[in-house]
């Protein structure tokens, strides 16, 4: 499967979805707290994990 962009947006936020779905499901945190806390920093970590791994394939690819 090749990934561009579309693809790579689609997915991220499908898995961010599923994450702060089941935290709203699950009885541990209040609803607010998960939308007002959790999910901003679930996306930038997830953005800033994504951005490395596209650098280290750039790199990698670059390298063979």
């Amino acid at each position: 499967m090749e990934f561009d962009l579309p693809k790579t947006v689609a997915l991220f936020a499908v898995l961010i979805a599923v994450g702060v779905g089941a935290l709203i499901a699950a009885p541990m945190m209040r609803p607010g707290t998960v939308l007002m806390m959790v999910l901003p920093s679930m996306l930038v970590f997830g953005a800033i994990c994504l951005a490395i791994g596209v650098k280290h394939g750039e790199y990698r690819a670059g390298r063979y």
